[in-house]
């Protein structure tokens, strides 16, 4: 089959969401004749380079941000602001001479805000139009509509009939054109083939990441109850056993797909990406935000008000009490949406 074109698609390496939530656009995209060439960086490009075995992939600058321990991501944020700052020039400059060695004709980022271009479309993902902050949130939302404007469209990961972003996906002031994927989500459904009691992942950076771990590990390990903690590391699928608490690194797509369906319960941040992933397999989920992320603070208060969800602070974290509350929450669901993805790469086809 004669490629119709080659896409460079490009997630953002906070965490492994992004990443993830890029799985089935690239199948979309192969699906509809189109090469892939995959562009991030560090636990994002070992997870694509493991489910995409036999492709292209471009190393891109690292944003490389840290989370303070304190939990005060604000202020994080702000002192690592020239640094971002830095990172977004440098892949700009790095995708122009991508653009012209690679033959790329489409740009898809997942709120990697330097990969735009006027030589080619360039889409961009995002479910945070209206980043929540307790500070300076028309500032902020000026400068994401700043950076978001010079590309060619936005894509919104979510379901307008029906949504799970809440507020954050409010695309009314938006400054380009929007459009909807719905809940994209690399599980499908799956028949339980065996019981788990509790199923916890975790991902998002360091150093909180680790510091909820072994709050993880200190708690199931006393319990009488068959569970699975996925720490997602892409990098080590090594694993151990302490009572009925299974440990491993990481899995593949359809290991950690049936692990989830095999689950009574979801124990995760409150991620974005995870979000679509329980909702595609309608679970009950007990949500701890990253401390300090906003995005997630959010979510999660969004998901407990609307008793879709039961959410604690991980200071706070106790899981007798979380698997109690748990039981009077509904699964997360949502109405499927199927967008035109025709439609959707369409600008990217040659001429």
């Amino acid at each position: 089959m004669v490629s119709k074109g080659r896409i460079l698609l490009a997630p953002l390496d906070w965490g492994l969401g992004h990443a993830t939530r890029c799985i089935p656009i690239a199948h979309q995209l192969e699906r509809h004749g189109f090469e892939v060439f995959f562009a991030t960086n560090g636990r994002a490009l070992r997870l694509l380079m493991s489910e995409f075995p036999n492709r292209h992939f471009i190393k891109l600058e690292e944003y490389n941000i840290r989370y303070s321990k304190n939990g005060n991501m604000a202020v994080s944020m702000l002192l690592q602001s020239l640094k971002i700052w830095r990172t977004i020039r440098a892949e700009n400059r790095q995708l122009n001479s991508l653009i012209d060695d690679y033959q790329i004709e489409g740009v898809i980022s997942d709120n990697r805000y330097g990969l735009y271009s006027k030589k080619v479309p360039c889409m961009f993902i995002t479910h945070q139009l209206t980043i929540q902050t307790p500070v300076l949130g028309s500032f902020i939302k000026s400068i994401n509509f700043k950076f978001i404007k010079k590309f060619s469209e936005c894509w919104i990961p979510d379901n307008p009939q029906q949504s799970l972003s809440g507020r954050l996906s409010d695309a009314e002031a938006c400054p380009i054109k929007c459009k909807h994927l719905g809940g994209v989500s690399r599980f499908k459904a799956m028949t339980k083939t065996d019981e788990l009691e509790i199923l916890a992942v975790l991902s998002g950076p360091e150093p909180q990441r680790t510091l909820f771990e072994k709050i993880l590990i200190e708690q199931l390990s006393s319990l009488n109850k068959t569970s699975l903690l996925v720490l997602g590391k892409t990098e080590d699928s090594s694993s151990y056993q302490i009572g009925k608490l299974n440990v491993i690194g990481h899995l593949q797509t359809e290991a950690l797909n049936q692990a989830m369906a095999n689950a009574s319960v979801v124990i995760c941040r409150s991620g974005y990406s995870t979000i679509l992933d329980l909702a595609k397999l309608n679970k009950k989920a007990i949500f701890v935000p990253t401390p300090g992320q906003t995005e997630q603070e959010y979510l999660a208060s969004y998901f407990y008000d609307n008793k879709m969800a039961f959410a604690m602070r991980q200071h706070q974290f106790d899981l007798n009490i979380a698997l109690e509350k748990v039981r009077h929450v509904k699964p997360i669901k949502s109405e499927d949406y199927y967008p035109n993805w025709a439609e959707l790469f369409a600008p990217f086809e040659r001429k």
